[in-house]
Protein backbone atom coordinates (compact mmCIF):
# COMPACT_ATOMS: atom_id res chain seq x y z
CA UNK A 1 0.00 0.00 0.00
CA UNK A 2 1.15 3.52 -0.74
CA UNK A 3 2.88 5.60 1.90
CA UNK A 4 0.25 7.66 3.70
CA UNK A 5 0.35 11.42 3.55
CA UNK A 6 0.83 13.51 6.65
CA UNK A 7 -2.25 15.46 7.79
CA UNK A 8 -0.85 18.72 6.42
CA UNK A 9 -0.78 17.17 2.95
CA UNK A 10 -4.32 15.81 2.98
CA UNK A 11 -6.01 18.74 1.26
CA UNK A 12 -5.28 17.41 -2.23
CA UNK A 13 -3.25 20.52 -3.06
CA UNK A 14 0.16 20.12 -4.67
CA UNK A 15 3.10 22.41 -3.93
CA UNK A 16 3.34 25.24 -6.47
CA UNK A 17 6.58 23.90 -7.92
CA UNK A 18 4.87 20.55 -8.54
CA UNK A 19 1.93 22.20 -10.28
CA UNK A 20 4.00 24.55 -12.43
CA UNK A 21 6.74 22.17 -13.49
CA UNK A 22 5.28 18.71 -13.96
CA UNK A 23 4.44 17.55 -17.45
CA UNK A 24 2.60 14.44 -18.54
CA UNK A 25 2.96 11.49 -16.20
CA UNK A 26 0.66 8.49 -16.01
CA UNK A 27 0.75 5.56 -13.60
CA UNK A 28 -0.02 2.00 -14.64
CA UNK A 29 -0.55 -0.39 -11.71
CA UNK A 30 1.30 -3.67 -11.32
CA UNK A 31 -0.65 -6.06 -9.10
CA UNK A 32 0.02 -9.43 -7.54
CA UNK A 33 -2.28 -12.39 -8.17
CA UNK A 34 -4.53 -11.36 -5.26
CA UNK A 35 -5.07 -7.90 -6.70
CA UNK A 36 -2.76 -6.13 -4.24
CA UNK A 37 -0.68 -3.22 -5.49
CA UNK A 38 2.99 -4.13 -6.03
CA UNK A 39 4.12 -0.97 -7.83
CA UNK A 40 3.52 1.47 -10.66
CA UNK A 41 5.16 1.84 -14.01
CA UNK A 42 5.53 5.58 -14.53
CA UNK A 43 4.97 6.78 -18.09
CA UNK A 44 6.47 10.18 -18.87
CA UNK A 45 6.11 12.61 -21.71
CA UNK A 46 8.27 15.65 -22.30
CA UNK A 47 5.60 18.29 -23.07
CA UNK A 48 1.81 18.11 -23.31
CA UNK A 49 1.75 20.97 -25.81
CA UNK A 50 3.61 18.89 -28.40
CA UNK A 51 2.74 15.63 -30.10
CA UNK A 52 4.69 12.78 -28.54
CA UNK A 53 7.86 12.30 -30.58
CA UNK A 54 8.83 8.94 -29.15
CA UNK A 55 12.26 10.22 -28.10
CA UNK A 56 13.24 7.81 -25.34
CA UNK A 57 16.28 9.80 -24.21
CA UNK A 58 14.22 12.97 -23.84
CA UNK A 59 11.43 11.15 -22.00
CA UNK A 60 13.91 9.57 -19.60
CA UNK A 61 15.68 12.86 -18.93
CA UNK A 62 12.28 14.44 -18.27
CA UNK A 63 11.49 11.66 -15.81
CA UNK A 64 14.79 12.16 -13.99
CA UNK A 65 14.28 15.92 -13.82
CA UNK A 66 10.77 15.53 -12.45
CA UNK A 67 11.94 12.94 -9.92
CA UNK A 68 14.67 15.24 -8.61
CA UNK A 69 12.39 18.26 -8.35
CA UNK A 70 9.25 16.63 -6.99
CA UNK A 71 10.44 13.40 -5.41
CA UNK A 72 9.72 9.97 -6.82
CA UNK A 73 7.54 9.17 -3.80
CA UNK A 74 5.05 11.87 -4.91
CA UNK A 75 4.90 10.49 -8.43
CA UNK A 76 4.47 6.87 -7.35
CA UNK A 77 2.49 7.38 -4.17
CA UNK A 78 5.32 5.88 -2.14
CA UNK A 79 5.28 2.40 -3.69
CA UNK A 80 7.84 0.75 -5.98
CA UNK A 81 8.31 2.71 -9.21
CA UNK A 82 9.20 1.00 -12.49
CA UNK A 83 11.04 3.49 -14.70
CA UNK A 84 12.01 3.05 -18.35
CA UNK A 85 15.71 3.71 -18.85
CA UNK A 86 17.81 4.45 -21.89
CA UNK A 87 21.36 3.16 -22.41
CA UNK A 88 22.74 6.63 -21.63
CA UNK A 89 20.87 6.94 -18.34
CA UNK A 90 22.26 3.58 -17.18
CA UNK A 91 25.86 3.70 -18.39
CA UNK A 92 26.40 7.36 -17.38
CA UNK A 93 24.82 6.85 -13.93
CA UNK A 94 22.09 9.43 -14.55
CA UNK A 95 19.62 7.19 -12.69
CA UNK A 96 21.58 7.66 -9.48
CA UNK A 97 19.35 10.64 -8.74
CA UNK A 98 16.54 8.14 -8.00
CA UNK A 99 16.10 6.44 -4.61
CA UNK A 100 17.45 2.87 -5.09
CA UNK A 101 15.18 1.26 -2.50
CA UNK A 102 11.97 2.15 -4.33
CA UNK A 103 13.15 2.11 -7.96
CA UNK A 104 13.11 -0.66 -10.56
CA UNK A 105 15.15 0.24 -13.64
CA UNK A 106 13.45 -1.07 -16.77
CA UNK A 107 15.82 -1.96 -19.59
CA UNK A 108 14.03 -1.60 -22.91
CA UNK A 109 14.06 -4.43 -25.42
CA UNK A 110 15.74 -2.15 -27.97
CA UNK A 111 18.94 -1.94 -25.87
CA UNK A 112 21.61 -4.49 -26.80
CA UNK A 113 23.28 -6.43 -23.93
CA UNK A 114 26.72 -4.88 -24.44
CA UNK A 115 29.57 -5.29 -21.91
CA UNK A 116 29.15 -1.62 -20.96
CA UNK A 117 25.46 -2.13 -20.17
CA UNK A 118 26.09 -5.29 -18.15
CA UNK A 119 28.83 -3.56 -16.16
CA UNK A 120 26.53 -0.61 -15.46
CA UNK A 121 23.72 -2.90 -14.30
CA UNK A 122 26.03 -4.73 -11.91
CA UNK A 123 27.13 -1.40 -10.45
CA UNK A 124 23.54 -0.19 -10.08
CA UNK A 125 22.44 -3.48 -8.52
CA UNK A 126 25.23 -3.15 -5.98
CA UNK A 127 23.89 0.32 -5.16
CA UNK A 128 20.49 -1.15 -4.30
CA UNK A 129 18.51 -0.73 -7.51
CA UNK A 130 16.42 -3.54 -8.93
CA UNK A 131 16.39 -4.35 -12.64
CA UNK A 132 13.56 -5.32 -14.99
CA UNK A 133 13.83 -6.46 -18.61
CA UNK A 134 10.95 -4.92 -20.54
CA UNK A 135 9.07 -6.55 -23.45
CA UNK A 136 11.42 -9.47 -23.04
CA UNK A 137 12.38 -11.78 -25.88
CA UNK A 138 15.26 -14.23 -25.81
CA UNK A 139 18.20 -13.18 -27.97
CA UNK A 140 21.90 -14.03 -28.19
CA UNK A 141 24.02 -12.69 -25.35
CA UNK A 142 21.05 -11.91 -23.10
CA UNK A 143 21.99 -14.41 -20.35
CA UNK A 144 24.13 -12.00 -18.25
CA UNK A 145 21.23 -9.54 -18.09
CA UNK A 146 18.78 -12.29 -17.18
CA UNK A 147 21.06 -13.31 -14.32
CA UNK A 148 21.00 -9.72 -13.03
CA UNK A 149 17.26 -9.20 -13.50
CA UNK A 150 14.76 -9.09 -10.64
CA UNK A 151 11.76 -8.83 -12.99
CA UNK A 152 11.10 -9.97 -16.53
CA UNK A 153 8.13 -8.40 -18.29
CA UNK A 154 6.40 -10.18 -21.15
CA UNK A 155 3.95 -8.41 -23.48
CA UNK A 156 0.72 -10.45 -23.77
CA UNK A 157 -0.26 -8.67 -26.97
CA UNK A 158 3.00 -9.25 -28.84
CA UNK A 159 3.57 -12.85 -27.72
CA UNK A 160 1.38 -15.89 -28.29
CA UNK A 161 0.82 -18.79 -25.91
CA UNK A 162 3.37 -21.05 -27.64
CA UNK A 163 6.01 -18.32 -27.70
CA UNK A 164 5.45 -17.58 -24.02
CA UNK A 165 5.67 -21.27 -23.12
CA UNK A 166 9.06 -21.56 -24.79
CA UNK A 167 10.21 -18.32 -23.17
CA UNK A 168 9.19 -19.44 -19.69
CA UNK A 169 11.00 -22.74 -20.18
CA UNK A 170 14.17 -20.81 -21.02
CA UNK A 171 13.72 -18.76 -17.83
CA UNK A 172 12.89 -21.68 -15.55
CA UNK A 173 16.37 -21.77 -13.98
CA UNK A 174 16.46 -18.08 -13.08
CA UNK A 175 15.20 -16.44 -9.88
CA UNK A 176 13.10 -13.69 -11.42
CA UNK A 177 9.56 -12.41 -10.91
CA UNK A 178 7.53 -12.78 -14.10
CA UNK A 179 5.32 -9.82 -15.04
CA UNK A 180 2.57 -10.21 -17.62
CA UNK A 181 2.14 -6.85 -19.39
CA UNK A 182 -0.91 -5.45 -21.21
CA UNK A 183 -3.34 -7.87 -19.62
CA UNK A 184 -6.71 -6.34 -20.42
CA UNK A 185 -9.27 -9.13 -19.88
CA UNK A 186 -10.12 -11.69 -17.23
CA UNK A 187 -9.34 -14.49 -19.70
CA UNK A 188 -5.84 -13.08 -20.20
CA UNK A 189 -5.45 -12.76 -16.44
CA UNK A 190 -6.40 -16.42 -15.92
CA UNK A 191 -4.01 -17.45 -18.70
CA UNK A 192 -1.16 -15.46 -17.11
CA UNK A 193 -1.79 -17.13 -13.75
CA UNK A 194 -1.87 -20.59 -15.34
CA UNK A 195 1.41 -19.94 -17.17
CA UNK A 196 3.26 -19.01 -13.97
CA UNK A 197 3.30 -15.21 -13.99
CA UNK A 198 3.24 -13.75 -10.47
CA UNK A 199 2.62 -10.09 -11.28
CA UNK A 200 0.13 -8.56 -13.71
CA UNK A 201 0.23 -5.17 -15.42
CA UNK A 202 -2.84 -3.94 -17.25
CA UNK A 203 -6.42 -2.91 -16.63
CA UNK A 204 -8.02 -6.36 -16.49
CA UNK A 205 -9.33 -5.60 -12.98
CA UNK A 206 -11.46 -2.80 -14.50
CA UNK A 207 -13.11 -5.30 -16.84
CA UNK A 208 -14.14 -8.32 -14.77
CA UNK A 209 -16.54 -10.96 -16.05
CA UNK A 210 -19.94 -9.32 -15.64
CA UNK A 211 -22.85 -11.32 -14.28
CA UNK A 212 -25.96 -10.43 -16.25
CA UNK A 213 -29.54 -10.95 -15.08
CA UNK A 214 -28.47 -10.86 -11.44
CA UNK A 215 -30.29 -8.77 -8.87
CA UNK A 216 -28.40 -6.33 -6.70
CA UNK A 217 -27.94 -7.67 -3.13
CA UNK A 218 -30.13 -6.00 -0.52
CA UNK A 219 -27.28 -4.11 1.14
CA UNK A 220 -26.19 -2.74 -2.25
CA UNK A 221 -29.73 -1.57 -2.93
CA UNK A 222 -29.58 0.25 0.40
CA UNK A 223 -26.38 1.97 -0.69
CA UNK A 224 -28.00 3.04 -3.96
CA UNK A 225 -30.95 4.42 -1.99
CA UNK A 226 -28.52 6.45 0.15
CA UNK A 227 -26.94 7.82 -3.03
CA UNK A 228 -30.41 8.86 -4.18
CA UNK A 229 -30.99 10.76 -0.95
CA UNK A 230 -27.58 12.42 -1.17
CA UNK A 231 -28.38 13.65 -4.66
CA UNK A 232 -31.69 15.24 -3.66
CA UNK A 233 -31.65 19.02 -3.57
CA UNK A 234 -32.48 18.96 0.14
CA UNK A 235 -31.29 15.99 2.21
CA UNK A 236 -33.93 14.13 4.21
CA UNK A 237 -31.77 13.87 7.32
CA UNK A 238 -34.04 11.50 9.28
CA UNK A 239 -34.33 8.99 6.45
CA UNK A 240 -30.63 9.23 5.65
CA UNK A 241 -29.65 8.67 9.28
CA UNK A 242 -31.92 5.64 9.52
CA UNK A 243 -30.44 4.04 6.39
CA UNK A 244 -26.81 4.67 7.33
CA UNK A 245 -27.30 3.38 10.88
CA UNK A 246 -28.44 0.02 9.49
CA UNK A 247 -24.95 -0.53 8.06
CA UNK A 248 -22.32 -0.53 10.82
CA UNK A 249 -19.39 -0.73 8.40
CA UNK A 250 -20.68 2.20 6.35
CA UNK A 251 -21.26 4.26 9.50
CA UNK A 252 -17.69 3.58 10.61
CA UNK A 253 -16.23 4.56 7.23
CA UNK A 254 -18.32 7.72 7.11
CA UNK A 255 -17.31 8.90 10.57
CA UNK A 256 -13.63 8.16 9.88
CA UNK A 257 -13.78 10.31 6.77
CA UNK A 258 -15.66 13.12 8.49
CA UNK A 259 -13.08 13.17 11.30
CA UNK A 260 -10.14 13.04 8.89
CA UNK A 261 -8.05 15.99 7.61
CA UNK A 262 -9.95 15.71 4.33
CA UNK A 263 -12.78 17.68 5.95
CA UNK A 264 -10.79 19.88 8.31
CA UNK A 265 -13.61 19.78 10.87
CA UNK A 266 -12.51 21.37 14.13
CA UNK A 267 -14.72 19.30 16.41
CA UNK A 268 -15.16 15.54 16.67
CA UNK A 269 -18.43 14.18 15.32
CA UNK A 270 -19.98 10.92 16.45
CA UNK A 271 -23.22 10.60 14.51
CA UNK A 272 -24.57 11.01 10.99
CA UNK A 273 -26.71 13.95 12.06
CA UNK A 274 -23.89 15.81 13.82
CA UNK A 275 -21.61 15.11 10.84
CA UNK A 276 -24.02 16.75 8.42
CA UNK A 277 -24.40 19.78 10.68
CA UNK A 278 -20.64 20.09 11.21
CA UNK A 279 -19.49 19.98 7.59
CA UNK A 280 -22.49 21.20 5.63
CA UNK A 281 -24.44 19.44 2.90
CA UNK A 282 -21.98 19.78 0.01
CA UNK A 283 -18.99 18.31 1.85
CA UNK A 284 -21.20 15.70 3.47
CA UNK A 285 -22.46 14.52 0.06
CA UNK A 286 -18.91 14.06 -1.17
CA UNK A 287 -17.63 12.26 1.92
CA UNK A 288 -20.69 10.01 2.21
CA UNK A 289 -20.33 9.06 -1.45
CA UNK A 290 -16.69 8.14 -0.79
CA UNK A 291 -17.76 5.93 2.11
CA UNK A 292 -20.45 4.21 0.02
CA UNK A 293 -18.07 3.62 -2.87
CA UNK A 294 -15.61 2.03 -0.44
CA UNK A 295 -18.34 -0.32 0.76
CA UNK A 296 -19.35 -1.22 -2.80
CA UNK A 297 -15.72 -2.14 -3.51
CA UNK A 298 -15.25 -4.08 -0.26
CA UNK A 299 -14.33 -7.40 -1.91
CA UNK A 300 -12.41 -6.03 -4.91
CA UNK A 301 -8.87 -4.82 -5.53
CA UNK A 302 -7.96 -1.69 -3.57
CA UNK A 303 -6.44 -0.28 -6.74
CA UNK A 304 -9.93 -0.17 -8.24
CA UNK A 305 -11.06 2.07 -5.40
CA UNK A 306 -7.96 4.25 -5.74
CA UNK A 307 -8.68 4.74 -9.44
CA UNK A 308 -12.31 5.60 -8.69
CA UNK A 309 -11.23 8.24 -6.16
CA UNK A 310 -8.76 9.74 -8.65
CA UNK A 311 -11.41 9.82 -11.37
CA UNK A 312 -14.02 11.45 -9.14
CA UNK A 313 -11.72 14.13 -7.82
CA UNK A 314 -10.19 14.85 -11.24
CA UNK A 315 -13.57 15.29 -12.91
CA UNK A 316 -14.69 17.54 -10.05
CA UNK A 317 -11.60 19.75 -10.28
CA UNK A 318 -11.66 19.98 -14.08
CA UNK A 319 -15.41 20.59 -14.38
CA UNK A 320 -14.93 24.37 -14.63
CA UNK A 321 -12.91 23.99 -17.83
CA UNK A 322 -16.10 22.92 -19.60
CA UNK A 323 -18.68 24.78 -17.52
CA UNK A 324 -19.94 21.49 -16.06
CA UNK A 325 -21.50 20.82 -12.68
CA UNK A 326 -18.67 19.80 -10.37
CA UNK A 327 -20.89 17.62 -8.13
CA UNK A 328 -22.19 15.68 -11.11
CA UNK A 329 -18.71 15.29 -12.51
CA UNK A 330 -17.47 13.99 -9.17
CA UNK A 331 -20.18 11.31 -9.17
CA UNK A 332 -19.55 10.50 -12.83
CA UNK A 333 -15.87 9.79 -12.22
CA UNK A 334 -16.41 7.99 -8.92
CA UNK A 335 -19.16 5.73 -10.24
CA UNK A 336 -17.53 4.99 -13.60
CA UNK A 337 -15.93 1.85 -12.13
CA UNK A 338 -19.12 0.62 -10.47
CA UNK A 339 -19.55 -2.27 -12.95
CA UNK A 340 -16.13 -3.64 -11.97
CA UNK A 341 -17.02 -3.34 -8.29
CA UNK A 342 -20.43 -4.99 -8.53
CA UNK A 343 -19.78 -7.22 -11.58
CA UNK A 344 -22.90 -5.88 -13.25
CA UNK A 345 -23.12 -4.14 -16.66
CA UNK A 346 -23.48 -0.37 -16.51
CA UNK A 347 -26.61 -0.70 -18.64
CA UNK A 348 -28.25 -2.61 -15.77
CA UNK A 349 -26.91 -0.30 -13.08
CA UNK A 350 -27.61 3.06 -14.72
CA UNK A 351 -31.37 3.05 -14.06
CA UNK A 352 -30.69 2.72 -10.31
CA UNK A 353 -28.21 5.58 -10.17
CA UNK A 354 -29.36 8.99 -8.86
CA UNK A 355 -28.12 10.97 -11.84
CA UNK A 356 -29.41 13.04 -14.72
CA UNK A 357 -30.05 11.15 -17.94
CA UNK A 358 -27.05 12.80 -19.63
CA UNK A 359 -24.74 11.59 -16.85
CA UNK A 360 -26.17 8.07 -17.06
CA UNK A 361 -25.54 8.05 -20.82
CA UNK A 362 -22.01 9.35 -20.30
CA UNK A 363 -21.39 6.43 -17.91
CA UNK A 364 -22.47 4.12 -20.73
CA UNK A 365 -19.78 5.66 -22.96
CA UNK A 366 -22.16 7.75 -25.03
CA UNK A 367 -20.39 10.65 -26.75
CA UNK A 368 -21.77 13.57 -24.75
CA UNK A 369 -20.16 16.80 -23.46
CA UNK A 370 -20.67 15.52 -19.90
CA UNK A 371 -18.26 12.62 -20.57
CA UNK A 372 -15.39 14.57 -22.14
CA UNK A 373 -13.27 14.89 -18.99
CA UNK A 374 -13.70 11.25 -18.03
CA UNK A 375 -12.78 10.17 -21.56
CA UNK A 376 -9.59 12.24 -21.40
CA UNK A 377 -8.64 10.69 -18.07
CA UNK A 378 -9.29 7.08 -19.13
CA UNK A 379 -6.95 7.55 -22.10
CA UNK A 380 -4.43 9.26 -19.82
CA UNK A 381 -4.47 6.21 -17.53
CA UNK A 382 -3.41 4.10 -20.51
CA UNK A 383 -0.72 6.56 -21.59
CA UNK A 384 -2.55 7.14 -24.87
CA UNK A 385 -1.20 10.63 -25.42
CA UNK A 386 -2.46 10.94 -29.00
CA UNK A 387 -6.09 10.44 -27.98
CA UNK A 388 -5.63 12.78 -25.01
CA UNK A 389 -4.33 15.42 -27.43
CA UNK A 390 -7.25 14.88 -29.81
CA UNK A 391 -9.84 15.22 -27.02
CA UNK A 392 -8.16 18.33 -25.61
CA UNK A 393 -7.83 19.97 -29.02
CA UNK A 394 -11.43 19.23 -30.03
CA UNK A 395 -12.79 20.66 -26.77
CA UNK A 396 -10.35 23.55 -26.24
CA UNK A 397 -9.01 22.10 -22.98
CA UNK A 398 -5.85 23.43 -21.35
CA UNK A 399 -3.66 20.33 -21.02
CA UNK A 400 -1.38 21.83 -18.40
CA UNK A 401 -4.41 22.47 -16.21
CA UNK A 402 -5.65 18.93 -16.83
CA UNK A 403 -2.29 17.52 -15.76
CA UNK A 404 -2.29 19.73 -12.66
CA UNK A 405 -5.77 18.51 -11.72
CA UNK A 406 -4.64 14.91 -12.26
CA UNK A 407 -1.69 15.40 -9.91
CA UNK A 408 -3.92 16.96 -7.27
CA UNK A 409 -6.45 14.14 -7.65
CA UNK A 410 -3.72 11.52 -7.09
CA UNK A 411 -2.64 13.19 -3.84
CA UNK A 412 -6.23 13.58 -2.67
CA UNK A 413 -7.10 9.96 -3.52
CA UNK A 414 -4.21 8.63 -1.41
CA UNK A 415 -5.52 10.62 1.55
CA UNK A 416 -9.10 9.49 0.99
CA UNK A 417 -8.05 5.85 0.67
CA UNK A 418 -6.22 6.03 3.97
CA UNK A 419 -9.32 7.14 5.86
CA UNK A 420 -11.89 5.16 3.86
CA UNK A 421 -10.35 1.81 4.84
Amino acid sequence: MATLLAPAQCTGQLPSEFVDGLRYVARQPILDLRGRLHGYELLFRNDPDLAFCGDGDLATRTMLDNSVIFGLEKLSGGVTAFVNCTLESLTEDLVNVLPPSMTVLEILETIDPTPALIKACRRLKAAGFRVALDDFIWKPGIEPLVELADYIKVDFILTGAKERKKLLQQLSGYAVALVAEKVETQDEYKQACAEGFTLIQGFYFCRPVLLKNRNLPANRLSHIEILRLLHDESIDLRKLTRLVKRDASLTYRLLRLINSPLCAVRQEVCSVQSALIAVGEDVFRRIATLAITSELNADRSEELLRMAFVRGRFCELAAGLRGLNSTEQYLLGLLSLLPAMLRLPMEELASSLPLREEIRLALMNMALPEGILLAWLVNHEHGDWATCDAIAHANDLDQKKLQRFYGEAVVWAESALNFAN
